[in-house]
């Protein structure tokens, strides 16, 4: 995989999209062959794999005793992110959180922690992105943002593989369908 390019990989419940994004993102370590990041094995190099990488799964990274705001400064300082106050304030508005960002998270809709998830990736400026299922919980609109935050993910020279069952037509995003 080349830097401005991506991965889609879909297929039915149970096939083993969610086993494949494990263990691409080094979750699970695989039972046979090893995954290389930048010439180096992953599991081996960590650290190095880590620090490119932001991953969503179906599980929430908010802490749930914060706000979506407390959430977002403790994920700027931890990753030393330069992202300013007002930039903040535009990733808010267009996933429509800011009425909410003094809500603490475990007062959120899925819907609404997955839009949070998405302002993180946006926070992290991470090269490799590695999502399970990321449109859940997400309505026609966020879906929309969301794909537009990929497509200019991708036209910044980023990097994803993700799973799904939504088949979406994104530029420079390769399809790998499991059932063939």
């Amino acid at each position: 995989m080349s830097p401005g390019n991506g991965i889609q990989i879909i297929g039915r419940n149970g096939i083993g999209k969610t086993t494949l994004i494990k263990i691409l993102s080094s979750i699970l370590y695989p039972s046979t062959g090893e995954i290389f990041w930048k010439g180096k094995n992953i599991h081996k190099n960590l650290d190095k794999f880590f620090y490119d990488l932001s991953v969503i799964m179906d599980l929430n990274t908010g802490k749930k005793d914060l706000t979506i705001i407390e959430n977002i400064n403790f994920w700027k300082s931890l990753f030393s992110s330069s992202i300013t106050e007002k930039e903040i304030d535009s990733i808010l508005d267009l996933l429509n959180l800011q009425y909410l960002k003094n809500t603490k998270v475990k007062y959120l809709s899925f819907g609404e922690k997955r839009k949070l998830e998405i302002s993180r990736l946006v926070i992290e400026r991470k090269t490799l992105w590695i999502f399970d299922e990321p449109f859940l919980g997400l309505d026609k609109n966020s879906m929309d943002i969301f794909i537009e935050t990929i497509k200019n993910h991708l036209k910044d020279n980023g990097m994803i593989i993700f799973a799904s069952h939504h088949n979406i037509e994104v530029p420079n995003l390769n399809l790998i369908d499991l059932e063939n």
